[in-house]
């Protein structure tokens, strides 16, 4: 049970952060207007391009860690790559970087993914328990 109610909650963050990945790709502002970032000339396309990237494959490698089977792994791409966007958030407050409240729910995110997605791995790859409640599989004829 507890399996697929972690399956459900990642995959509806995958889903989240689909919508995320795939509105920035077609319309950078929209990163201006959620992570209040300047979206013009040039940079446009590097937002477009990293930003979209950075969504769109930890939100795939979060559905393909829970959808395909032998694939849980996968679910520690989306760990490493919030770890490190926490870790460089980190490092620019203790530099002195300006923190607002937008910061640190960015870092709250990050750090809840990184957990999700872990903890995610871990449940999802240990072999299932055999409880006194589960039928003992027949023995196959010889």
């Amino acid at each position: 049970m507890i399996n697929w109610v972690l399956r459900g909650a990642i995959l509806l963050w995958a889903l989240f952060f689909v919508i995320v990945g795939a509105r920035g790709l077609l319309d950078p502002a929209s990163y201006g207007d959620t992570f209040g970032l300047l979206v013009e000339g040039t940079a446009t396309n590097t937002i477009r391009a990293d930003l979209s990237a950075f969504f769109l494959v930890a939100a795939g490698s979060a559905a393909i860690g829970v959808l395909v089977p032998g694939w849980v792994r996968a679910l520690l791409v989306p760990a490493a790559l919030y770890g490190t966007a926490l870790a460089g958030r980190l490092f620019g407050a203790a530099s002195g970087d300006p923190v607002n409240s937008g910061i640190a729910q960015a870092m709250i995110i990050e750090a809840l993914t990184v957990l999700l997605m872990v903890g995610g791995w871990w449940v999802l790859s240990r072999p299932p328990v055999v409880t006194a409640a589960d039928p003992i599989p027949a023995e196959p004829p010889l």
